[in-house]
């Protein structure tokens, strides 16, 4: 996928917490391998152990080692970009949605085209969510449905529909049948996949949610707001055990938060989290204080579309204008969030 170069990068800044650049130093050497994908990159998602799965405006599904930047599967079959992709934990199934209304299923070890398709949307999808067991498949449009189906045989299981419901993005509960959505009706609902019924939604907030995500103990989830010159544009936590309350706001993206991770905890990282925006930054936040412990400024990245946690200490970031980045984050005196490599 192209020649390996190892040149230095000059388009990443380094922010402390409080927004105040810091001293100039050496700047690391940044591995800028054969791009994943021609054009904008949607979406990103984490394989294990060391494999990412992406998809882009040029149509295709990329696996990739996150590690080499070396593409070792592409999957074509959609008639229009890309907009989510997703994969079930220990699986070696991917799934992809599409502007062309649909739902592919690919097969890590098959074969190039898809092992199963899932049509019945009237407009874009933009919300997929496996199921744990990799059995059952969600998904969300802007035709304000969700559907569930059998990853198996693609038979459509249920159908929900409800008025000005948006769908923004989707995130399956780990070890439970719940399935969180947040949508352009400013709500987050979280979906009880048995009967494809809403057990709870949210109180609306002030933006259009554009994102979600769970902890992988289930207690908490993340959703992040739409924003433009400072207004909006911040992340929330919500409790989802039985008081469900909204917990904290994360603010400091001058436009809107694309998209919104909990990180693993590491040696000595608190408990974190981490946000992409169209600010061209990533930002790592303290789960418990709201305080930003690092900022990420990739200058020419444009717009930031996706994050993926690969493992304790590693970020991958979709971007509009330069690929996928691989960050690093480093627990010095403070913490450091570096990129080492593009692809």
């Amino acid at each position: 996928m192209g020649k390996l170069q190892s040149k230095i990068s000059f388009h990443t800044s380094k922010y402390r917490a409080d927004g105040s650049v810091g001293e100039a130093g050496p700047v690391r050497a940044v591995q800028q391998h054969g791009p994943a994908h021609t054009g904008a990159v949607t979406s990103v998602a984490a394989l294990n152990p060391d494999l990412c799965v992406s998809g882009g405006r040029d149509k295709s599904v990329a696996v990739c080692s996150w590690r080499s930047g070396a593409a070792l599967r592409r999957f074509v079959g959609h008639e229009r970009e890309v907009t989510k992709v997703t994969s079930a934990l220990d699986s070696s199934r991917v799934f992809s949605a599409s502007r062309d209304k649909t739902v592919m299923m690919w097969e890590l070890h098959g074969t190039s085209g898809p092992s199963q398709h899932f049509p019945g949307h009237d407009l874009v999808v933009t919300g997929l969510a496996v199921s744990p067991d990799a059995s059952q498949l969600c998904t969300g449009s802007r035709d304000n449905t969700v559907c569930k189906w059998d990853t198996e045989t693609g038979e459509r299981l249920g159908r929900a529909s409800i008025s000005r419901n948006l769908v923004t993005h989707l995130c399956w509960v780990p070890g439970e049948p719940y399935v969180i959505q947040t949508s352009e009706d400013k709500t987050i609902r979280i979906w009880d996949s048995r009967e494809l019924q809403v057990a709870h939604t949210f109180p609306a907030k002030q933006h259009i949610q554009t994102c979600c995500d769970v902890s992988q103990d289930g207690r908490y989830c993340l959703s992040s707001s739409s924003g433009s010159a400072g207004e909006g544009g911040e992340a929330t936590l919500w409790d989802l055990r039985q008081t469900r309350n909204r917990v904290r706001e994360y603010k400091g993206h001058f436009q809107t938060t694309t998209s919104c991770v909990f990180l693993p905890r590491g040696p000595a990282l608190a408990p974190s989290i981490a946000t992409s925006s169209c600010d061209s930054t990533v930002k790592v936040w303290d789960r418990d204080t709201g305080g930003c412990l690092a900022t990420l400024c990739l200058e020419g990245s444009g717009p930031l579309a996706s994050l993926a946690v690969c493992d304790s200490s590693t970020l991958l970031c979709a971007s509009f204008n330069s690929g996928i980045h691989v960050l690093q984050m480093n627990e010095h005196a403070d913490l450091a969030l570096e990129e080492v490599a593009a692809f």
